[in-house]
């Protein structure tokens, strides 16, 4: 890897894989080597690498993708949310992560318990009332009951008072445990409710 470039080594010879932007592969590569590599068609290296601006690394590497972040346990009948770490900043990107829930809900063709992980998670100041807004209209058409936990308790307090303005109860915990104890007693009295 050079600053111009990338290749890699095959078993056919030094293939350029990468080419910077802007880069002439002729003229500012090729004409600078003392054997030919192999060029085929090199990709344009990101223009993230070249510039001044801090290119959000770790946001990349350790985000988790949105399909991944839910996951339904038909055993349970229970269906999770993890929102751990993730930062909220527009409308549009609650609408997407609204859109994507109300899918896989609809999916599941019924009412299910939720468990939704808070921990960490960054929501907009001026996003709280569409959160709020969103839960109670997923909760209306697709939760049995619904739990929610995060170590913040800024966070909870947030939720809580966005969630009770909207006249849904909130069930804010602390601790994953907290949050699972709830959601099995709820379902237990479910169950032996006549």
């Amino acid at each position: 890897m050079t600053e111009r470039c990338v290749f890699r080594l095959t078993p056919q010879g030094l293939e350029l894989t990468e080419v910077a932007p802007g880069i002439d592969i002729e003229r500012d590569i090729l004409a600078h080597m003392d054997f030919a590599p192999i060029v085929g068609k090199p990709r344009v290296m990101d223009p993230l690498i070249f510039g001044s601006e801090p290119m959000g690394l770790r946001e990349t590497l350790l985000s988790i993708r949105l399909p991944d972040r839910f996951t339904y346990d038909a055993d349970r009948e229970t269906f999770f949310m993890n929102f751990e770490g993730l930062k909220v900043r527009t409308e549009e990107q609650m609408d997407e992560i609204y859109r994507h829930i109300e899918e896989r809900l609809t999916a599941i063709g019924k009412k299910v318990s939720v468990v939704v992980n808070a921990d960490g998670m960054e929501l907009a100041e001026d996003l709280t009332d569409r959160y709020a807004q969103h839960a109670q209209s997923l909760a209306q058409r697709f939760y049995r009951n619904v739990t929610r936990y995060t170590t913040s308790a800024f966070m909870r307090s947030k939720l809580a008072d966005s969630l009770a303005a909207r006249g849904a109860q909130p069930h804010l915990f602390e601790t994953q445990r907290e949050a699972m104890d709830f959601a099995q007693k709820w379902q237990a009295t479910e169950t032996v409710a006549p």
